[in-house]
């Protein structure tokens, strides 16, 4: 409403200023707002595109300069320039109006016309001097105002007068109201020696053999320049300085015209030779530090060499001091200069090499130079050459500290530069959840080969720097980083090469003082962070209640509750109900079963769409149809999430699924499908093979659950629980807790290697499942016979029969809660879906129930005998256990 009120108030200024419709004309005038506001409101006109404007603006420019207007071409771009840091929102529709107001601009517009919009430089005032001064107050005629007054007691009058006169003409012409007139000039500071012209004879003369006519010998051969030593030096010296120079061209190579007075061509070459060698490994270097580098490692690599030649360059300059005026006769010894400049060329030369390894790769990192300082320095303290390697040292470190920036800012504020491609952590483009920060949200970059993007004497810590730098990350979050950031740089111990290696300990080796160096400055930083992480994850955020809760819903640590939650999912399956499909029928079983060990508005259940397109008597007949579709979830604390991530919580359910399919035999076999009283059925003999393959199946599935409970879930728990106490940060929380799993996984006969062992498993189970439906069909079977038997009987009878308490059609023992009608359709369902609904007799079938019972016992023992001996995993030991529990049973039956 603002608005409308707004644009209404503006229309009528619109209407007022442009159509100046008299105000006794209200109709009109009222039609014309009514019509203009509508316009206004209704307008479907996009925004003035600015990049058009933009080429219509230089098309026009182009367009002077192509018809000869370049005058007016440049003051139309100078106007643009000046007009370009005043642009905002609505600069594309002004120019886009003036544009459309222009008129021919090529052939109308007249340079003349900006004349009026220039504003006239003014003039500044004149300088006020004293001459003006004293001719506005009048006392520049006072002669007696400029006297000097002598106190002497020969003074007189005539005396006055001189003085007076003497120091008026030096006031007008040295007066400092008057200082660019009297300006001093470079004429005024040249010294003009009285020997100045021998002095430039005595110079020219010492540089004529540089433009010297070589000699022609005697075969018209043009002979060698000779040079003293003296020469040689100076020349040599320059040349190591980087300086261009007479015998030494660009390259460092040794010009062949000129040779030293009284030795051999050969001597000379050898020797000239020797100083170009330690020029040309020199200009690399000068190179190198000369570049413009945007790199802030190589930057300060840079300044580093700039340091170590600026040394070098004043060694030389003291050596050419001892030579500049020589006063008495001086030994020059090229040989001894070449002796005494060795030590402090050395680690140049080191330098050098580094230098030319980084220019013979291509797209090197930018930290891989500190790879080769690294190993140059340990090379160094191993020949023993201390120089070099106090120097190395000395860069190697200064360079350091520069790589220790971003370190020190992610495992500080867990935060990453901007653009900084030589570190080795780098962040997700995309806003994931927040239990995934730590797995998914940061990574370590990777080379091609697969090596870490850092230096190699740093990938031993890279992991601890980088599970700080996640823990600050993660208590950023958590609002919990303050007690971390109040403790920066307390602790933090120095890293240069004095203080990590002092003299006392020049004998340690470089690689042992760096490293202990550098895990103290890493353990300074990582301590508290996770310290900190781990103290809010066990008191804060309840990861120990929340591995419990895991264990009562996953692992079944608590019998009576697991018991509680098996039961009443496996007798929907008996009543061959869908209600066990329903996700909210599920979370209410599971909710009442374990509500008093977790909290129960975290659990829930749901049913994989997969598992549930089977038919209720096929999932009701295996192990493998319907139990695994069943999915419980609970949820965690999003820190906790952390530690148990959902690939974990995977693992928690192959094993929740087979104990649940272990418990589901041992159900069946407890608590018969079907019971039966008949009165006159005796047993026969042959239903003690149903008895013995009964108790065979009880047998394997209590092994089964005494080895998963007390061998692998147990001991694993404790040392679990045992390990997160000990981790040293979140990352071996992480690690503790997965190994946890894969342990677990494996033992429990879960893993790739014990796939047909774990199908072999879950034949037995099915077996079960069969034998219980094939007894409990029999036993109908042989009831209806004997029905049919009695009811043939009575009717033969000349008695009347007498209804007596018993007979009637045949039953199985129901549920107090369960009605008739359904009692009777399981049991026809059952019949239906018996392998015995042949005519194979039931004691064949529970002799091939149990040959296969057999057969497949062998098989798991042996196998996991096999797989035990030939692997050398920690769960082999299990396996072997499990082995010898099972052979127990073949050997009885033997």
């Amino acid at each position: 409403m603002a608005f409308l009120a707004q644009l209404s108030a503006l229309t009528d200024e619109l209407v007022d200023a442009v159509a100046s419709i008299p105000e006794n004309q209200s109709q009109k005038r009222q039609a014309c707002r009514e019509s203009t506001l509508r316009s206004l409101r209704y307008h479907n006109f996009l925004r003035t595109n600015e990049f058009d404007v933009q080429d219509r603006l230089v098309g026009l420019e182009e367009r002077f300069r192509v018809t000869g207007r370049e005058a007016l071409a440049d003051a139309f771009r100078k106007r643009l320039d000046i007009f370009r840091p005043y642009h905002d929102k609505w600069t594309p529709d002004l120019l886009h109006f003036l544009l459309e107001l222009s008129d021919k601009p090529a052939q109308k517009s007249k340079l003349s016309d900006l004349q009026p919009l220039i504003k006239p430089v003014e003039e500044p005032p004149p300088k006020l001097t004293w001459q003006d001064i004293a001719r506005e107050d009048g006392w520049h005629k006072d002669k007696a105002l400029w006297r000097t007054i002598d106190y002497a007691p020969s003074s007189g009058d005539e005396d006055d007068d001189d003085a007076q006169s003497e120091v008026s003409a030096a006031s007008s012409s040295t007066a400092p109201s008057s200082p660019d007139r009297y300006r001093r000039t470079a004429h005024d500071l040249i010294v003009e020696p009285v020997d100045g012209e021998l002095l430039l004879k005595q110079a020219e003369d010492s540089q004529a053999w540089r433009t010297a006519t070589r000699p022609i010998d005697g075969e018209g051969q043009a002979k060698k320049t000779p040079i003293s030593s003296l020469q040689l030096l100076r020349e040599v010296l320059f040349m190591l300085g980087g300086q261009d120079t007479t015998l030494f061209d660009s390259r460092c190579d040794p010009v062949t015209d000129y040779q030293l007075v009284d030795v051999s061509w050969p001597t000379h070459n050898a020797l000239v030779t020797s100083f170009a060698e330690c020029g040309r490994k020199l200009a690399p270097l000068r190179s190198f530090a000369r570049r413009k580098e945007h790199v802030p490692l190589l930057q300060v690599f840079q300044d580093s060499l700039q340091k170590a030649l600026r040394s070098f360059d004043q060694e030389l300059a003291t050596i050419q001091a001892r030579f500049v005026s020589l006063q008495q006769d001086t030994v020059v010894s090229l040989i001894g200069i070449l002796a005494e400049l060795g030590p402090s060329l050395a680690p140049l030369y080191v330098l050098s090499s580094i230098v030319r390894r980084l220019e013979e790769k291509r797209n090197t990192h930018a930290f891989q130079y500190l790879e080769f300082l690294f190993d140059a320095v340990g090379t160094a303290q191993l020949e023993g050459s201390q120089q070099t390697y106090k120097l190395l040292g000395s860069v190697f470190f200064d360079c350091f500290q520069v790589y220790l920036e971003p370190i020190r800012l992610w495992m500080e504020e867990g935060r990453l530069l901007a653009g900084d491609r030589a570190f080795f952590v780098s962040e997700s483009s995309t806003k994931l959840p927040l239990h995934q920060i730590w797995k998914s949200q940061y990574h370590l970059l990777r080379a091609p080969d697969g090596t870490l993007h850092a230096p190699r004497f740093l990938q031993p810590a890279i992991h601890r720097i980088f599970a700080t730098g996640k823990s600050i990350v993660v208590l950023k979050h958590l609002k919990r980083h303050e007690s971390v950031l109040s403790q920066r740089n307390r602790n933090e111990p120095k890293m240069d090469f004095a203080t990590v290696c002092p003299d006392d300990l020049e004998f340690a080796p470089f690689s042992e003082l760096f490293s202990g160096a550098f895990n103290a400055w890493i353990q300074s930083k990582h301590h508290t962070a996770s310290a900190t992480l781990r103290g809010l994850l066990f008191n804060s955020y309840g990861l120990s209640q929340g591995l419990d809760a895991l264990e009562h819903i996953y692992l079944m640590s608590d019998g009576s509750r697991s018991d509680a939650f098996a039961s009443a999912i496996f007798r929907h399956l008996d009543s061959f109900s869908a209600s066990w499909k329903d996700r909210f029928t599920l979370t209410e079983i599971a909710q009442e079963a374990f509500a008093v060990c977790v909290d129960s508005f975290r659990l829930s259940a749901d049913v994989d769409p997969r598992g549930v397109s089977h038919s209720a008597v096929a999932s009701r007949g295996s192990v493998r149809l319907s139990l695994p579709a069943i999915r419980l979830n609970y949820r965690l604390n999003w820190p906790v999430r952390i530690i148990v991530p959902e690939e974990a919580i995977q693992g928690y359910r192959t094993i929740s699924t087979f104990l649940l399919q272990i418990r589901r035999a041992m159900y069946v076999l407890k608590h018969p499908f079907l019971s039966f009283h008949l009165r006159g059925v005796t047993i026969a003999d042959d239903s003690a093979c149903y008895f013995l393959l009964r108790t065979k199946l009880l047998w394997f599935c209590s092994t089964m659950m005494t080895y998963l409970t007390a061998l692998v879930l147990m001991p694993n728990t404790a040392r679990l629980r045992q390990g997160l106490r000990d981790a040293a940060d979140v990352d071996d929380m992480v690690t503790a807790h997965s190994a946890f799993i894969s342990r677990i996984i494996h033992e429990s006969c879960h893993g790739p290697k014990l796939q047909p062992i774990r199908e072999c498993m879950l034949d037995i189970l099915d077996l079960a499942l069969k034998a219980e439906d094939t007894h409990q069909v029999e036993m109908a079977r042989r009831a209806e016979e004997e029905q049919e038997s009695s009811r043939l009987s009575i009717m033969s009878s000349p008695y009347k029969p007498i209804n007596k308490k018993g007979r009637g059609p045949l039953r199985r023992r129901r549920k107090e809660d369960e009605p008739d009608d359904e009692v009777d359709l399981d049991l026809e369902a059952v019949m239906k879906n018996s392998t015995t609904a042949s005519d194979k007799p039931c004691v064949s079938a529970m002799r091939d129930l149990h040959s296969d019972l057999e057969r497949n016992l062998r098989f798991i023992a042996g196998g996991l005998r096999g797989v035990a001996r030939a692997s050398r995993d920690e769960a082999s030991g299990k396996w072997d256990m499990l082995a010898e529990m099972l052979e127990v049973g073949i050997r009885e039956e033997r």
